[in-house]
């Protein structure tokens, strides 16, 4: 990765890219779900990235059995089904910033499930890191940026579900028999979720409704596919071969941040003016959330949701 670069230098790239980058993608998604059906827009961009991978895999030699094929069917249900699909689907109304918070539930609803399956304990530090960053981003996005209608309400709604469902996929590929080779776990898992979505996309009559988009939507759609999908893809396994999990998980709480931002610089977005305040509260939650022993268990779960992050 970038071996031209300082070691130093490659690091503070990595963690810009999966700080700043993933954080981005949220206004990106926006601003192709405006011109480009959601499910269509999440299945094209899965299905892109996904073969791609699977081709660098094909001449790497590797290959994938049916049993890994169908857990990664299952991974890329409870992924991009459940957890981009309804992302796509409710970014038409609710505004990034806001989305963004409501995905930063993923920690919890992840350290929930797997203390209800008996697979790691809740611990108290560990509590009062992920409820103290959750409060953070809740201060970032600001009580007036809240929901204005029922639609907003039900895309909301829809956000936290597809949290919970990304949360369960994670815990899900914890335990199933998936490809050992993350570039090709990556391949077969977006492959299979963009046939979920493609599909759902056919059921909902969406390709009918396409109309010719804008270069902004079409590059919105490139941008998400090149650089939310592939380039942090690549950043965030990268840097988890080289530093502990709970300290490259953390851009779960940064992310929020940059979206927020973004959405207020590019599309009017409104912000609180506990901004600053919120993201001290945030600094605060990573270093509780950081030297929680019990996050280990959460965040080694984290890692095999490197393999199918797309941002």
């Amino acid at each position: 990765m970038f071996w031209w670069l300082s070691d130093r230098a490659r690091i503070a790239l990595a963690f810009a890219t999966i700080f700043i980058i993933w954080g981005s993608t949220y206004l990106g998604i926006r601003y192709a779900v405006a011109e480009i059906p959601p499910f269509l827009t999440a299945g094209t961009r899965h299905f892109v990235a996904g073969a791609a991978l699977l081709a660098w895999a094909r001449y790497r030699r590797l290959g994938a059995t049916a049993t890994e094929w169908f857990h990664s069917a299952i991974a890329g249900m409870l992924f991009f089904l459940v957890g981009h699909g309804s992302l796509h689907w409710a970014e038409q109304t609710v505004p990034s910033g806001l989305s963004a918070l409501l995905v930063a539930t993923e920690p919890v609803w992840i350290a929930v499930i797997m203390a209800v399956i008996g697979d790691a304990p809740l611990r108290l530090k560990t509590l009062v890191g992920l409820l103290l960053g959750l409060a953070g981003v809740w201060m970032l996005v600001g009580v007036d940026a809240a929901l204005t209608d029922r639609t907003q309400v039900l895309g909301a709604i829809a956000v936290l579900i597809g949290a919970a469902g990304w949360g369960a996929g994670v815990v899900y590929t914890k335990h199933a028999s998936l490809p050992a080779n993350p570039m090709l776990r990556t391949a077969t898992t977006l492959l299979c979720g963009s046939g979920w979505l493609l599909g759902a996309s056919l059921l909902l009559g969406e390709p009918a409704r396409l109309r010719t988009p804008s270069p902004l939507a079409i590059g919105s759609l490139a941008f998400l596919i090149l650089f939310g999908s592939i380039a942090a893809f690549t950043a965030y396994y990268w840097l988890l071969d080289r530093y502990p999990a709970t300290l490259v998980a953390t851009h779960t709480y940064v992310n929020p941040a940059v979206a927020v931002a973004l959405g207020w610089a590019f599309a009017g977005e409104t912000v609180s003016p506990t901004f600053l305040a919120a993201l001290v509260v945030i600094v605060i939650a990573i270093a509780l959330v950081g030297e929680s022993p019990s996050l280990e268990h959460v965040t080694s779960a984290l890692k095999r949701r490197a393999s199918v992050q797309a941002g």
